[in-house]
């Protein structure tokens, strides 16, 4: 891989490159993980919209959404019919916070296991759930979290299924005292959400230093990797 080519596999934003009837020719690492929360068919309809007329490069501001990702523009370019290239611009999800998190050295999975077992409890709902093992104990308000969690809950108990996923977020961080601090999520999601408790889940997790991000079928908080 040439230096070049690095430059594009570790951007921030998603690149992915077409064929002419839609395959993908490459993309980069950013854009592999975008493709869990959409499809390569999208992608290619959203490129072929804001082509360029003629040849070259055309960039259109735009809001764009596609699961826990925001995009407020793309650039779509093609020099032939045969490949034609997008690249999405991420919005920074992340505020800027001058004050460290406070809270004690916790297991983030004993605490969201804690938190589906408790909601499982005489319910005919189906918990399923998606670890990334490489997160490590964080320092974190446990208390808050577990209240936070337990309401993110409430707001699906009129489905079938709930699915929790933590994951790393790969490229994002956040600065505490100057020092930067990668990012996990917690993303509690199915079919339907009760939109009165989603307000309140959000208010709740607001006044207590959570980030959080909140759609019509799921809501990830966003938690800095503080270890000590």
């Amino acid at each position: 891989m040439t230096f070049e080519q690095q430059w594009i596999e570790y951007d921030y934003n998603p690149f992915v490159l077409f064929n002419s009837s839609g395959k993908i020719i490459s993309l980069n690492a950013e854009a592999q993980f975008l493709l869990g929360a959409t499809t390569p068919s999208e992608l290619f309809t959203l490129a072929q919209t804001y082509a360029n007329i003629n040849f070259g490069f055309k960039t259109s501001f735009i809001d764009l959404e596609y699961g826990r990702y925001k995009f407020f523009g793309l650039t779509v370019g093609y020099e032939n019919e045969e490949e034609i290239g997008i690249k999405l611009y991420q919005m920074p999800s992340m505020k800027l916070n001058t004050k460290k998190p406070d809270g004690e050295l916790t297991n983030i999975f004993t605490i969201t296991d804690l938190c589906i077992s408790t909601n499982s409890i005489g319910s005919s709902i189906e918990f399923t759930k998606t670890y990334d093992p490489t997160i490590p104990d964080i320092v974190i308000n446990s208390n808050a979290l577990i209240k936070v969690l337990n309401k993110s809950y409430h707001c699906f108990y009129e489905n079938k299924s709930i699915d929790t996923k933590v994951f790393y977020r790969v490229g994002e961080h956040v600065r505490f005292e100057g020092k930067k601090y990668s990012i996990f999520s917690i993303t509690i999601s199915s079919e339907n959400m009760n939109k009165n408790k989603s307000s309140e889940v959000k208010s709740f997790a607001q006044n207590n230093g959570f980030y959080i991000d909140i759609s019509n079928e799921s809501i990830t908080l966003n938690i800095p990797m503080i270890t000590a």
